[in-house]
């Protein structure tokens, strides 16, 4: 049964059916599904409410993917738990692990991005190395076999910031270039195509971006004013510009006209993003409520499923600093550091210690 004590955290990411945060002392807590051991306890128990990842290690950041979980400690080493079917957590095996195991290479890394059956980590250098599912090129080691340990991502180009997607994966440049390479049936890497490419290739757009956010589909850069630029998947309005005849475009356009984001995230069929002022906006799916403006309809039918083309406003008043967006629900970190989550909860993915599903944020308590 939950408890009414909320837990102050520094970050917090959304996947697919769970949900982890992650305090300023380096604890790291998740909730949701834990059928392959994705919440990082030594069980494959669910839970409804936080609960402490094992092992008693210190992150300094945490990356939740769809069902596997990676974070990172002060000296760069990199652990994940969670499924490991297709090799996402790089410790060599295919083997699901319940707690953290750590990556296999002795590489160090400043950031990393768990995908959906795949992970990649930034070293010191700019270098990226990915590891897990390939069949599409998301590794972008130019080849489509699977990887089980880190393999360095061809081009060798420099990179500051890494998005991992569903088979596909982004990164920014130095010079703030978004390139991207993977899965590209929906234009998800952006350079004006749908071939899959096994290298990076170069983001159709002359912008340099600021942030970087890879969805299932679609993906999203912020430049420094706060403009989003969106590209690949829009069946459900996730790049708020209207309908489209393919339901996807292949190159970035402007989402969200009129509004700039300082916090940004792509999910699976939706978007969110923060605005200076600390309002959270959504738009896109909203079957399940993941837009948190207190309806599971909207103004438009994309399809068999309600959606906002539209951003809509997440309800309740509260001031947010950043928002994950994860398949069917999302979270969002207040500037007081408590954490809400709304949308699906068919997993207990919202934190409440609860199943019913909330078209409003509710609190994540212990």
């Amino acid at each position: 049964m939950a408890g009414t004590t909320p837990i102050t955290f520094a970050s917090v990411g959304a996947g697919s059916d769970h949900t982890c945060g992650l305090t300023a002392s380096g604890t790291a807590y998740c909730w949701g599904s834990d059928a392959y051991g994705a919440l990082g306890d030594g069980t494959t128990t669910s839970s409804g409410t936080p609960v402490p990842v094992a092992g008693a290690l210190t992150f300094t950041a945490l990356s939740v993917g769809a069902e596997h979980t990676c974070g990172l400690t002060r000296s760069g080493a990199a652990y994940c738990w969670g499924h490991n079917n297709f090799q996402a957590l790089g410790d060599g095996t295919s083997t699901d692990r319940t707690t953290p195991v750590p990556v296999s290479g002795g590489l160090t890394f400043v950031g990393l991005s768990a995908g959906f059956t795949h992970t990649c980590g930034l070293a010191a250098t700019g270098a990226a190395y990915c590891w897990g599912q390939n069949v599409y090129g998301a590794l972008g080691d130019s080849t489509s076999a699977d990887r089980s340990a880190p393999v360095a991502v061809r081009g060798g180009l420099t990179y500051t910031t890494l998005a991992a997607g569903a088979l596909y994966t982004c990164a920014l440049t130095t010079a703030g270039a978004a390139y991207c390479w993977g899965f590209n049936w929906y234009g998800q890497v952006g350079d004006g195509t749908t071939t899959s490419r096994f290298a990076p290739v170069a983001v159709s757009v002359g912008l340099p971006f600021a942030s970087l956010s890879a969805g299932v589909a679609h993906a999203c850069g912020v430049t420094s004013t706060g403009v989003a630029y969106c590209w690949g998947r829009n069946g459900s309005g996730e790049l708020s510009i209207g309908e489209i005849a393919d339901g996807y475009l292949t190159t970035p356009v402007v989402t969200a006209r009129g509004l700039a984001f300082v916090a940004f995230s792509a999910g699976g069929q939706h978007s969110c993003g923060v605005t200076s002022a600390g309002t959270a906006y959504c738009w896109g799916e909203n079957a399940d409520g993941q837009l948190g403006d207190g309806s599971t309809t909207g103004p438009e039918s994309c399809g068999p499923v309600p959606c906002s083309m539209t951003p809509a406003a997440v309800a309740g008043r509260i001031v947010f600093a950043t928002v994950s967006a994860g398949e069917r629900h999302s979270c969002g970190l207040s500037a007081a550091g408590t954490v809400y989550c709304w949308g699906s909860n068919q997993y207990a993915q919202l934190g409440n210690g609860t199943k019913v599903t909330s078209d409003l944020p509710v609190l994540v308590v212990r």
